[in-house]
This record gives structure tokens, sequence and C-alpha cells, in this order.
């Protein structure tokens, strides 16, 4: 008998990649460090965390802040260790032991298909339009009514296409069987402004999926949180596993909800200067698709010798599905990869902002 699961010769560790001194745009983080007052306020708590105790099991104060953020109840929150953590427990309340499976439309967020897969959870997609990044609509509802699909992730918007959901998709949404779990992933939502917590209420199969890592800038501390009706948090804190957040990140978290005013001060900053970004790819004749995120998706010939050659230049930027995902960096990071792009296209001269 076999010690391991068969299928699990054909799985691939996630490995991200070690960064030295270049400029990582490649990963979606803020590229703008923590404010110093910030890190100091966090210096002071964590020399009051007593290392020989677990943190807080409940984690009452950060739901709370968490739910106050969100314009919910707190009973309609529960937090773990990044959107990884709650994407593994999600699946594990809808799908795990009933032979149901995982649906998304694909390029999307590549965690959805790599979380069912270690779970031993069948996976199924439908691409999406290539032109625009749309959902096919009619696709999903094949696959919804020829397979036996537990859950739906949708990233709203979209990663690594930075195209938010439109009113057909949400009407489609709306109108799916109460009996299939549709879980909406807001990662973004600080940039992109739009959300649907509002209509929690009334859809019962409805989750929102957040994080802390973005806008917020916690990226090292690894928080990530959900938005449901109660009965869902419930069944969610059933499977979270004790003590998920370390005490770091507990009061790194609290931090932030308690001065997210001022946190989110940096998002119009990145806003700007996604436009700035976008202006220097237009002048470099590079196709890109409309974001309402802080990155942006672009098409350029010979994908992957771009990638290698900004990578020897200090530029990283992702690889993915044909294109490249460019996070917005700082400024001076957004003109060294506009730079770079410069000489490895042989394009003419990019004018500088003023």
């Amino acid at each position: 008998m076999a010690l391991l699961r068969p299928d699990l010769a054909k799985l691939h560790s996630y490995i991200a990649p070690v960064v030295g001194d270049e400029d990582k745009l490649d990963a979606n983080e803020v590229g703008y460090p923590l404010p110093a007052w910030f890190q100091d306020k966090l210096g002071f708590a964590a020399g009051q965390v007593q290392g020989h105790r677990y943190p807080s099991g409940d984690f009452q104060v950060l739901r709370g802040l968490l739910a106050d953020y969100s314009g919910v109840t707190a009973d309609g929150i529960t937090v773990g260790n990044g959107s990884d953590e709650l994407i593994r427990s999600l699946i594990m309340v809808s799908c795990l032991g009933q032979g149901r499976g995982v649906l998304s439309a694909e390029p999307t967020f590549s965690m959805y298909r790599i979380v069912a897969e270690t779970l031993g959870v069948p996976y199924f997609m439908t691409p999406r339009n290539p032109e625009s990044f749309s959902l096919d609509l009619a696709a999903l509802t094949r696959v919804l009514a020829q397979e036996n699909v537990g859950i739906l992730f949708l990233a709203a918007p979209n990663s690594p296409t930075g195209t938010p959901l439109t009113a057909a998709e949400l009407d489609f949404l709306r109108g799916l069987p109460e009996d299939l779990l549709v879980v909406l992933d807001e990662a973004y939502y600080e940039f992109s402004g739009s959300t649907v917590v509002a209509e929690l209420a009334q859809r019962p199969n409805w989750v929102v999926l957040r994080t802390l890592s973005k806008a917020f800038r916690l990226a090292a501390y690894r928080v990530g949180y959900v938005i449901a009706q109660p009965y869902l948090v419930t069944a969610l804190e059933k499977v979270r596993l004790p003590y998920n957040l370390t005490a770091l990140s507990l009061a790194a978290a609290e931090l932030a909800l308690t001065h997210h005013q001022e946190l989110l001060t940096v998002v119009p900053l990145v806003l700007a200067e996604r436009e700035q970004l976008i202006s220097g790819l237009e002048q470099l004749d590079i196709h890109h698709w409309p974001t309402v995120t802080n990155f942006i998706f672009c098409q350029v010939p010979e994908a992957p010798r771009i990638h290698r050659e900004l990578a020897q230049r200090g530029s990283l930027v992702r690889l993915t599905h044909g294109g490249l995902r460019v996070t917005v960096g700082t400024p001076p990071e957004n003109q060294r990869l506009l730079g770079n792009l410069q000489s490895i296209l042989g394009t003419s001269t990019i004018q500088s902002s003023p």
C-alpha cells in the first residue's frame, strides 16, 4: 500500500523567489514602506507580547475592528493566516468529503486551483474571453449544469488582469442557486472602491474574501478575513486551526485597523502613479488592459524573454498567462522599469512625468 497519495506526484510546491536589491514589482505589494510612527507603535506592542503564552484564540478585538471597517457585525467576520488559509477553509466546509468540486474562470488567482488540488478536490475552470477577460457566462452555466460544483471562486477585481466584475456578471451571480457557495475575492477592494458587502444580508451563499496584505501594507504579517452571514462564519470557525495568527500578526492587524485612515492615504498615491505608469507603457506602444487595481496586465512580444531581461536589469515582474503582470511601484521603481523596457524593446525615449 502506498504511503503517500499518488496524485501528490503531479503537484509542485509553491516557491517564492529570493529577492535581493531588485525592484520587486511581481507580487502586487504596495511599494511604500509602513510609516515610521507605525513601526514604532508596533515595536512597542511587540515588546508587550508574552512569548511563552499563546495569543488570543478568539480574535474578538480584531474581529470587532474588521467589522467596524467593513460595515458589518463581528459575528459576520472570521480571520485567517492570509487569504490562502481561508480559501482552504472555504473548500473544506463546502466540498471536502462531499464529491463536490471548485470552479473558477482563468486566468485568475492561482491559489484557487492549488488549494483544491492539495485537498484532493476536483477543480473545474472556464476560460475568460481573451479580448476583455470578462467571464464566459455560457461556459460557467454549462459546467454548473454538468459537474457537481460546491464553490465558485471569482476574484473581484481579477488577478492578473485587474478587471472588475461587470453589471451583467453580477446579475448572473445573483441568479445562481443558494446551494452553491459564491466567493468574491476582494483582495484589491481599497484600490477598486467596489464591494458587494451590502448584498451579503440578502445572499446567504455569498462570501467576501479580503486581505490586509495589499493596501494596508501588512504582507509580512499574513492576515486575511472573510465577511459572510454568521452561519457561514460559524462553519469556518469549526475548521479554523487554533492560534492561526501569531501575536505579532494580531498586534499589527489591530494597530492597522485602528489607524486605517492614516495608512490608506497611500492608496491615492498608488492610483496616481498607476496612471503615470500606464502613460509610460502607452508611449512604448505596450498593450495593456484597463485596471482598477495596483497592477497592470500587459501583452508584449516574446514575453518570456522580456521577463528574463527585465530581471537581469533589476526589474522583477510576473510572467503569467502569456503576458506580464506589473505591480505599480514607487516613482523611481516605475521609471527604472520603463527605462529598462525602453532599452530592451529599442523604442524611443520616454518623456518623464512633470
